[in-house]
């Protein structure tokens, strides 16, 4: 079975700014055929669609802010169910006192249902802070997991730089994982491509892979740019096949 392996844009954000298609376009020469988008720079749903067909690749999800959904949430729900989008990914939020982590998974609880039966689950993406107490003394990620059920995307590089043990937590969040960030780097938060950090990335690779969960590559140090970084990460990928 060929393994289909995504992209976070945030990997070629080098490129995205100033010419999405051409991003899209080079992206899906590497071979990758999951694109999951972190922001859209003016283009149209059309356009995006363009993107994809011609590429021949689809959109897994995005990186979009909660902002975007409180803001304009008839707008915003429109324009991802225009492109296909089925995963709206949090990518990140302030959730650094108690005040502001209520607020959030208030927002999260009233929010995920109204999307679910527009067929698109929301989802949050961690980083490593989230392992570690906020100015109030709350571990955020234990908090999202008991108090909402919100979808997971975990960043196993990331969820090793804080401390924990990704596989393990792929395990035990299986109900709610629908993606997870593979990636590598060093312990002290230093990126890598994949294969040349110390992120235990050969086990996660296995174990997504008996769990048939989706790998998506993000590579963040544009090093020497983001493309030849993509290319390094795919190539492992396939190696392990």
């Amino acid at each position: 079975m060929t393994m289909e392996y995504g992209l976070q844009m945030y990997s070629v954000r080098d490129i995205t700014k100033d010419d999405l298609a051409g991003a899209v376009k080079k992206v899906a020469k590497i071979g990758y055929k999951l694109i999951e988008f972190a922001g859209f720079f003016g283009c149209t749903a059309e356009q995006v669609n363009q993107m994809l067909s011609e590429n021949g690749v689809k959109v897994s999800g995005t990186h979009t802010s909660i902002n975007e959904l409180l803001a304009d949430y008839e707008g915003t729900l429109a324009f991802h169910k225009a492109i296909g989008n089925k995963y709206y990914i949090i990518p990140g939020h302030d959730l650094s006192t108690k005040e502001k982590l209520d607020e959030f998974i208030e927002n999260v609880n009233r929010l995920q249902p109204m999307l679910a039966k527009e067929g698109i689950t929301l989802c949050y993406h961690n980083h490593d802070h989230e392992f570690k107490p906020n100015q109030d003394g709350q571990i955020i990620y234990d908090e999202l997991v008991k108090r909402t059920s919100i979808g997971l995307e975990i960043d196993t590089y990331w969820a090793y730089a804080g401390g924990k043990d990704p596989v393990q937590m792929m395990e035990e969040l299986k109900h709610r994982l629908h993606f997870i960030h593979i990636k590598d780097g060093l312990a002290d938060r230093t990126g890598k491509p994949l294969g040349q950090g110390t992120a235990p990335v050969k086990a996660v690779y296995e174990k997504a892979k008996a769990m048939g969960i989706p790998m998506i590559v993000e590579s963040e140090t544009l090093s020497p740019d983001g493309l030849t970084e993509a290319k390094i990460c795919y190539d492992y990928l396939v190696a392990q096949e």
